[in-house]
């Protein structure tokens, strides 16, 4: 018997790259204004108030993306390593559309012995529960030489990820950026796009995996700024690599839009001698708000506009890992350079802003939605999860609620679903939501003294309360104009308390955000509103799929290790 690994028979692969294909319908709207650097609130005949949960531009166009997930070789840091790419390239390409644009995802493995799955982390997929690309969960691995194409509509708008939902292979480069293009909550004149900050090891993730499970988190020798970083080998002293580099025209406004794609890195991001004014938290539009420093936690996005207020010179870009929560060997130089000269070659001689260590997130006084949409003081479901760590036969095991998370590959939760199966295993931690629009709230608590991002899968939730200690029935809760996001962080020790609203059928992962911890079982799954589930889906689809699964996991003797997702 073998897993699947990256261990053997790696070779760079060639390059194919995936362009949008717009395929236009007819379009009706009525244009009533245009957005433009002066008014980046417009959408044509919508607008930053305009409620995108009931509310999407019907634009009659389809963005199309051809995708093959390949074995290869990187350098992002100048020392070459066994990687998985999409199309060929780390970072993978990235996913451009419109605020109601459909977007289809042909996904082809290629790769010599791994599954794959694509999930499009924070698109809510609604009522497309099929689409959200989840071994075990919403579909079975894509097999070696099998395809599986993706469909879903972009009813948000903002910046995300996609990424690999199997095993860990989005760490070792099965990952690309989001953009859907919408208005903004603050004026901007120049789009830049995703900035990725990510943590980097010369080793393959699913070595480090079971490190992790052997002996604890891995300490990470370095970190990348948009694909790219330098590194000092400790032994030679020799300096590889690159750094990014941003060249600034003074006085022009730039978007940056900034994702945490770490496996487990908590950031801390500032530009010297630069504010940034934030004016979207994940897929949540924003009262818009200035700092010099934005705390962003793995699986985390901000946007952000800075203003190029200084004339001349090279500064330095930061992305610092935060102790408390990271181990890093290079914590002082992850680094990117702003020149407002593009032939500069100088290293910066800046000088940083005074920080706090810390992996707690933006305040929630600071993250008040654009669009205001309190949340009911009411709950008609409540849940608690206790998260705890356990030694178990093969290492550590993450729980929630004394239950470590697993889901077979081969017999998906929607497939056991439309074969009416309500049989659920303790493992599987199904927590079943039977009825549209209601509030439920979580309840997630932990003694641990290590923050966790905890992501929901199909929805926006409301943070509602978070701080260290326990949480009690005296615990003030926010519910006007609390933030509405999918990720959000637990804090060492503490508590988080979360909303969410009854109105996506599907069954959808909550997880916490780091690599190991998913694959050691910090996650569950909602069961919302499972006798609308099966109407909704392409169940040939998914036996085509299971069917290709069980023909490789058969014939290679591939054995699961660990949580599925």
């Amino acid at each position: 018997m073998h897993f699947p690994s990256l261990l053997a028979g790696l070779i760079a692969c060639p390059t194919v790259f995936a362009a949008p294909k717009p395929v236009s319908h007819s379009n009706n709207l009525s244009k009533r204004c245009t957005n433009s650097a002066s008014d980046r609130s417009c959408w044509g005949d919508y607008d930053t108030s305009t409620n995108y949960y009931t509310t999407v531009p019907d634009t009659g166009v389809t963005r199309e993306y051809w995708f093959d997930v390949q074995n290869g070789t990187a350098s992002p840091d100048g020392i070459e390593r066994v990687v998985l790419t999409v199309n060929g390239t780390v970072p993978g390409p990235t996913i451009i559309a419109d605020w109601g644009d459909t977007v289809v995802v042909h996904v082809s493995n290629s790769m010599s012995n791994n599954g794959t799955g694509i999930h499009f982390h924070g698109v809510r997929q609604n009522y497309t529960n099929q689409m959200d690309g989840v071994p075990s969960i919403t579909q079975c691995p894509i097999a070696p030489g099998d395809s599986f194409t993706y469909t879903w509509r972009a009813t948000q708008y903002g910046s995300s990820w996609y990424h690999s939902h199997f095993s860990v292979q989005a760490w070792d480069g099965v990952f690309g950026g989001i953009i859907i293009n919408g208005p903004a909550t603050a004026d901007y004149d120049e789009d830049l796009g995703n900035l990725f900050l990510n943590d980097w090891s010369h080793e393959t993730a699913d070595v480090l995996t079971l490190q992790a499970a052997a002996s604890g988190p891995p300490t990470m020798p370095n970190c990348l700024i948009n694909g790219t970083n330098v590194y000092t080998d400790t032994t030679t002293e020799v300096e590889t690599g690159s750094r990014f580099e941003q060249t600034f025209v003074a006085g022009t406004k730039y978007r940056l839009r900034l994702v945490n794609g770490a496996a487990d890195t908590h950031f801390r991001f500032t530009i010297d001698n630069h504010t940034m004014e934030v004016i979207a938290t994940d897929f949540v539009p924003i009262v818009p708000y200035n700092a010099t420093d934005i705390s962003i936690g793995m699986g985390q996005r901000y946007d952000i506009i800075v203003t190029a207020s200084e004339t001349s010179g090279d500064y330095w870009m930061r992305a610092i890992p935060q102790e408390s929560c990271s181990d890093n060997d290079n914590v002082d130089n992850i680094l990117g350079i702003v020149r407002y000269d593009s032939t500069s070659t100088a290293d910066p001689t800046t000088t940083a802003y005074t920080t706090t260590d810390s992996c707690d997130d933006e305040a929630i006084a600071s993250l008040v939605p654009y669009l205001s949409y309190d949340v009911s003081s009411t709950y008609d479901v409540e849940d608690d999860e206790d998260v705890t760590i356990a030694i178990a036969t093969g290492g550590v095991k993450w729980e929630m609620g004394g239950t470590s998370f697993v889901s077979e590959w081969d017999y998906p939760t929607v497939l056991q679903v439309a074969e009416s199966n309500d049989t659920w295993s303790t493992d599987q931690h199904v927590v079943q939501l039977t009825t549209a629009d209601q509030w439920v709230y979580f309840v997630i608590e932990t003694t641990f003294a290590q923050a966790h991002p905890i992501h929901l899968h199909g929805h926006d939730f409301w943070v509602l309360a978070s701080g260290t200690g326990t949480y009690s029935t005296s615990t003030t809760l926010t519910t006007t104009d609390s933030p509405r996001r999918d990720v959000a962080m637990l804090p060492a020790s503490g508590f988080l308390v979360i909303a969410m609203y009854t109105d996506n059928p599907g069954a959808w992962l909550m997880h916490c955000h780091i690599a190991w911890h998913t694959a050691e079982g910090f996650a569950l799954q909602l069961l919302e509103r499972e006798s609308e589930m099966t109407a909704l889906m392409d169940v040939t689809s998914i036996n085509s799929t299971c069917a290709n699964w069980d023909t490789y996991q058969t014939d290679d003797d591939v054995v699961q290790g660990d949580s599925g997702v």
